[in-house]
């Protein structure tokens, strides 16, 4: 892509995304989204109802009488964005490519976050982490981390989510708020998650988000007669008659299992997720995200 026509993309998110961030999610998001902790404010008198937990007893000695402690909620959060640049994200039958949503949603979020004053950081991964972006303020970075998702040419076609989330867990010391944005195809053999040990261990450190990227011809099948099929990341090709029902059942029954299968995972360690494809307006669902969070 071209400096002129890449800063002109880059313009383009900035500006839709922006105002999406200030009008509506900012204040979901801070709902959503609390600090990862308690600071201490002051002393004041005890009061009846108060817990006795934060008395201070230094400070009531030395007036003789109860004097507690006041906490306030620190608001000050990192956000690290998790993003998928392997190969399967080069692809859209709608209205954008998956990759070009998940710079939008990526944009989304960090303008929102930095609203509510959160450093923001990302990390590229496909087969492997390919680029780490510390956490920090300000328009500039945001726009560099958006810069980034567009023109990112990975090593490695491929998508390990572990190597993503234990690179998470050893580089981020203190609690962060993590979204993973991929279409997650990272399944065995058998549809399962490849990833739920490193997922496990990630979401105790860690507040997980996961958003998964789709389009809607992964979902389902047309009946538009045979097609080669290919997959991205390993170049395998298999064709298809997709006129055949039988054949559209069993991709529909191949996408519900693997979906069911990542709901599950995600359930189990109490990560959150959100379903949002390519043609699909992305505000409804990431409202409802927020909302069920807070």
């Amino acid at each position: 892509m071209e400096t002129a026509e890449l800063l002109k993309k880059v313009r383009k998110i900035e500006i839709k995304t922006k105002g999406l961030s200030g009008n509506i999610f900012a204040g979901e998001y801070h709902s959503a989204f609390k600090g990862r902790g308690m600071t201490f404010s002051e002393v004041r008198e005890y009061q009846p109802g108060d817990d006795v937990r934060n008395i201070d007893w230094n400070v009531t000695a030395r007036f003789n009488t109860p004097f507690v402690k006041v906490f306030e909620e620190e608001r000050e959060l990192t956000v690290m964005l998790i993003i998928d640049v392997s190969a399967s994200g080069v692809f859209g039958t709608q209205s954008k490519f998956k990759k070009d949503l998940i710079a939008e949603l990526a944009a989304v979020l960090s303008f929102s976050a930095s609203i509510n004053n959160d450093k923001i950081g990302a990390m590229f991964f496909g087969g492997k982490v390919e680029k780490f972006i510390p956490p920090k303020k300000g328009r500039t970075h945001i726009l560099r981390i958006i810069r980034e998702i567009l023109e990112f040419t990975p090593e490695n076609s491929e998508t390990n989510i572990s190597e993503a989330l234990a690179y998470l867990t050893g580089v981020m010391k203190k609690r962060c708020t993590t979204f993973i944005l991929s279409d997650f195809m990272d399944l065995d053999t058998d549809n399962l998650p490849r990833f739920e040990q490193a997922l496990k261990v990630a979401a105790k450190k860690h507040d997980i988000v996961a958003l998964r990227i789709y389009d809607q011809r992964e979902k389902e099948l047309s009946p538009v007669g045979l097609i080669e099929l290919s997959d991205a990341e390993t170049g395998q090709t298999v064709l298809v008659n997709t006129n055949s029902k039988k054949n559209r059942k069993i991709y529909n029954e191949w996408w519900r299992i693997c979906s069911d299968n990542l709901n599950k995972t995600f359930s189990k360690f109490r990560v959150d997720s959100v379903n949002i494809a390519t043609n699909d307006d992305y505000i409804k669902p990431l409202v409802k995200l927020f909302k069920k969070r807070a």
